[in-house]
C-alpha cells in the first residue's frame, strides 16, 4: 500500500460517505416510490465506488472489478424488478405516494 494511494483514498471516502448520506436521506424523507428507488440506486453506487477504491488501495484491482461487475448485474436486475412492482402499484392505485397507499379510507 503506497502513500499516494492512501492520500487518494480519503477524498474518495468522503465522497462515498456523502453519497451514502444522500441515499439514506432520499429513502427516508420522500413519500414517492420512484424517488425511494433513486435513493437505493445512489446507495448502491456509493458501495460500488467504495469497492473500487478499496481494491485500488489494497492492490487487488482485479478482485474489486469482478465484485463490482457482479454488483452492477445484481443491481440492474433488482432495480428492474422494483420498477416493475412500482409501475404495478401505480396502475392499481393511480398514485406513487406512500401515504395514499397506506390510507385505508378508500
Amino acid at each position: 500500500m503506497s502513500v499516494e494511494a492512501l492520500q487518494m483514498f480519503w477524498p474518495f471516502l468522503l465522497f462515498v460517505i456523502m453519497l451514502f448520506i444522500i441515499g439514506i436521506y432520499c429513502i427516508l424523507i420522500t413519500f414517492n416510490l420512484i424517488r425511494a428507488l433513486l435513493g437505493v440506486e445512489i446507495l448502491i453506487k456509493a458501495v460500488t465506488l467504495l469497492i473500487v477504491i478499496a481494491g485500488f488501495v489494497s492492490g487487488h484491482t482485479a478482485l474489486a472489478q469482478t465484485i463490482v461487475i457482479t454488483l452492477i448485474v445484481v443491481e440492474a436486475v433488482s432495480i428492474a424488478v422494483a420498477v416493475g412492482i412500482v409501475l404495478g402499484i401505480h396502475s392499481h392505485n393511480n398514485s406513487l405516494d406512500v401515504r395514499r397507499l397506506l390510507d385505508t379510507d378508500k
